[in-house]
């Protein structure tokens, strides 16, 4: 749902960018997706384009890319959005009282709101000489051109002055146009905001061999030439050539406009956590604002603010800027480099570094670590596993459990979807990254470049990839940093749930019993729902949250489950159904077996198979013939086996001591007891449990979501392990004596999960997430709370064992079913 706000003149509220850059164009964006017919917009830029990747620079100027391929918003973008895009046009100042824009030039033009986009400029340091012809900064699309212009003839040569990350772009790009370059850094190694001096060393080592000059303590004394560059002079008195100096010395927040509007500034524009300033009328986003003491330079800091901002704009009003924790990917000169958070420890012991170097192959990682939780990493040639150790650090994981493979990657300690799998950036193009639509690397790198997209759900929209199982959402996220440099993923914590609102899961769940919020309509209306009546995204996860939040007296919304769930069975390619009666255990009895042997023949269902889960599927069902083979299967003493629910599917079972000769427990029996305890129990995904006598494990209980291996003196207890696509084993969580302590530690694991994982989240990355140490102090170390959880859930369940199946057939009876499918 979009909204306009209708203005108290003829014309709509006026609003004027000024700026024409990436962060105030994404904020125009966000704003048309929620407000397309809100305001009369008018955008100002200095430069004679529209806008562009300023990001792209770099393989602009090594010739990878041309001034169309980077463009973001071209002019005819403008056009069809019905925006004025005043190029070349720079604004001198706001008259903040009569509420007019003043241009360079004297003209006013009245405004409702501003929004100031401004961005930042290169910091030239007062080296004299510097504001002769042929020293640059590397900002915009005119420098690249001069300095592809500079390029042009033989034995040319370059001086970069700065030895950060846009220095070794510039310098690497030079290179590539054939000049000879030589890169000036004042530190003792070159990209010291991001590496240590260890992965600096190694970078300065892999540069001079590919012919580019580095020297660092390298102080310029200063520029010599005469109206032109001719030649840098350091301090010790020795002279480089040069018909190109480029100052790549950092960049200021580009606060000129605001400060002559007399705003409040610091080192930039201060902001709130809506990205207003302290006019009422005027907002900030991108690297001129200053929030809570902090600037920003990357793009994905700059994008959360837009979003930000344009829900503000549009007056929806409910979301907030935090703050934005950022790391760099970058490939210099072929060489990878990734960094975030601390480069180095503390030396007052309060931290640790972890750090494996190996020069032959060009590889180092540094991980810094507080309290077991990853406060930096930096690496350098292998950066493959950044993308994980980054959100490691957003989420505050406990890495404690994962200590001894933790430098070695995501492969060796778990993979949860994307270990292995997210070391892609050296993968071909036709590399399958989505098995789900068929769509491959080469697919999704098209698609980001082609299209100019930047987050997760363009490139789902635009490929599919990720949108199905959501498997592989890992190996896309890193595949877009990669492809773009930097980390493009918001932090799972601050996704929002669906589009209907800026809300993250954790965030509605905190609302809903902090709040008291009884039903969906109480939600909505409390958290400024955009649409009226939710999407198929919120829906099922609000009606999770309420039945697992109040038990007692929530009703289950039908409405809000999808397809399966609604129809109390498993939709098949063709339009058939799959019925799977529960059983057991997977123990039968002859009477079962000829009970569902005739109901197949009275129903002439096509396939009956025995599942994975040793339960008897009955594949092939017509819709309109479901509740008459329910009735017959209650009537023989069957109810659903859930096969379609994010609940529990089914206790797994061998045969045991009863049978086995290795057998240890009665596996069967504790498994029976397992499901008719555990039985219609909701939950954020599928749940799957397993009993093995004895450790030859045949129920294969290491890939459970819970598993219980029977050994001669108890039962060892494993958790967090899924079959499918990816297998992962599980983690071992305790051993046990008796077959109460099992079952008081399922029932509580559970009901944690249920409480605290976010809606379709299986429990392998819930406990990757929060640590298996979390679960362990909540479940070992807390016997009070590990009772109190088995309480709520035993609670719970007197709600929640009722049999669908049953339900249905008497609301058949009284001629009120009707199998909607409101949810695909």
């Amino acid at each position: 749902m979009t909204r306009s706000v209708p203005s108290t003149s003829e014309t709509k509220p006026r609003l004027v960018l000024i700026g024409n850059g990436m962060a105030g164009m994404r904020t125009l964006e966000e704003l048309l997706k929620l407000a397309p017919d809100m305001y009369e917009i008018t955008v100002f830029g200095d430069e004679p384009y529209g806008n562009y990747n300023r990001i792209m620079l770099s393989p602009m100027l090594s010739g990878d890319q041309t001034l169309p391929e980077i463009m973001l918003n071209d002019e005819a973008w403008y056009e069809e959005h019905d925006i004025t895009l005043r190029k070349g046009e720079r604004v001198e100042r706001i008259d903040r009282i009569r509420r007019e824009v003043v241009t360079q030039d004297g003209d006013r033009l009245p405004y409702d709101r501003v929004l100031i986009a401004t961005g930042s400029r290169p910091f030239i340091p007062p080296i004299p000489g510097a504001d002769q012809q042929g020293v640059l900064g590397f900002r915009t699309v005119a420098d690249v051109e001069s300095m592809v212009a500079a390029s042009d003839g033989d034995d040319r040569r370059a001086v970069v002055i700065g030895g950060g990350l846009l220095g070794l772009e510039a310098a690497a790009g030079l290179a590539a146009h054939g000049m000879q370059v030589a890169v000036l850094h004042r530190n003792g190694h070159i990209m010291d905001q991001q590496l240590d001096s260890a992965a600096g060393r190694m970078l300065e080592n892999t540069l001079r061999e590919r012919g580019i000059d580095v020297r660092v303590n390298a102080n310029t004394r200063r520029i010599e030439g005469d109206g032109h560059v001719s030649g840098v002079e350091l301090d010790d008195g020795e002279r480089l050539p040069a018909d190109l100096v480029v100052m790549a010395t950092g960049i200021r927040p580009n606060i000129d406009v605001a400060k002559a509007s007399n705003l409040h500034c610091e080192r930039g524009i201060v902001v709130d956590d809506t990205l207003l300033t302290y006019d009422p009328k005027i907002y900030a986003v991108g690297e001129c604002a200053q929030h809570r003491g902090e600037t920003y330079g990357l793009v994905a800091p700059l994008f959360e603010q837009a979003k930000v901002c344009a829900n503000h704009l549009a007056h929806f009003g409910i979301a907030k800027y935090g703050g934005s924790m950022v790391s760099t990917k970058l490939k210099v000169t072929g060489v990878d480099v990734y960094s975030a958070g601390k480069i180095a420890a503390n030396d007052d012991e309060t931290e640790e570094e972890m750090v494996f170097a190996d020069a032959a192959r060009g590889v180092y990682k540094k991980l810094v670590l507080r309290n077991d939780r990853v406060e930096g990493a930096v690496l350098y040639g292998d950066t493959l596993d950044g993308s994980w150790y980054f959100q490691l650090m957003r989420e505050g994981t406990n890495v404690s459990d994962m200590r001894e493979h933790l430098l070695f990657g995501q492969a060796h300690v778990g993979d949860s979807g994307h270990g292995a799998t997210a070391r892609i950036a050296n993968l071909p193009d036709d590399a399958e990254i989505c098995g789900c639509n068929g769509v491959c690397k080469g697919d999704i790198v098209r698609a980001i470049n082609d299209n100019k997209i930047f987050t997760l759900d363009e490139v789902r929209a635009h490929t599919k990839a990720s949108a199905s199982c959501g498997s592989c959402t890992g190996m896309v996220e890193d595949l877009m940093a990669s492809t773009l440099g930097g980390d493009y993923s918001a932090a799972p914590s601050k996704k929002p749930v669906c589009d209907c609102t800026d809300h993250s899961h954790d965030e509605v769940r905190e609302a809903i019993y902090r709040r008291e919020l009884h039903d969906i309509p109480a939600v909505f209306e409390a958290l400024d729902w955009r649409t009226e009546n939710g999407c198929a995204k919120c829906r099922p996860a609000l009606n999770y949250y309420l039945l697992c939040a109040w038990p007692d007296t929530y009703q289950d919304d039908p409405q809000s489950r999808f397809i399966n769930e609604r129809v109390h069975a498993n939709i098949q390619k063709d339009g058939t159904y799959s019925v799977i009666p529960r059983i057991w255990g997977g123990v039968t009895t002859p009477n079962q077996l000829k009970s569902i042997a005739e109901v197949a023949e009275r129903f002439e269902v096509p396939t009956v198979k025995i599942t994975g889960g040793q339960r008897i599927d009955l594949l092939g069902v017509h819709k309109e013939q479901l509740p008459a083979m329910w009735k017959d299967l209650n009537d023989a003493g069957f109810v659903s086996g859930h096969a379609y629910g994010k609940s529990l599917r089914t206790v797994k079972t061998c045969v045991g001591r009863e049978w086995c000769r290795f057998g240890t427990q009665d596996s069967t029996g504790l498994g029976i007891q397992l499901e008719k305890i555990t039985w219609g129990s909701w939950m954020p995904h599928k749940f799957k449990i397993a009993v093995s006598g004895c450790p030859r494990n045949c129920a294969e209980a290491t890939i459970k979501d819970f598993g219980v291996v029977c050994v001669d003196s108890g039962y060892e207890l494993h958790v967090g392990g899924n079959g499918g696509m990816k297998v992962r084993p599980t983690e071992f969580l305790c051993k046990v004596d008796t077959e109460a302590e099992v079952i008081a530690f399922t029932t509580a694991f559970i009901q944690l999960y249920r409480e605290e994982a976010r809606y379709l989240e299986r429990t392998a990355p819930w406990i990757e997430r929060v640590g298996l140490s979390y679960v362990k102090r909540r479940l070992l170390e807390d016997p009070s709370g590990r009772e109190t959880l088995s309480e709520r859930f035993a609670n719970s369940q007197r709600f929640a064992q009722r049999d669908p199946w049953a339900d249905q057939v008497a609301a058949e009876d009284d001629h009120e079913y009707e199998p909607m499918m409101v949810l695909s």
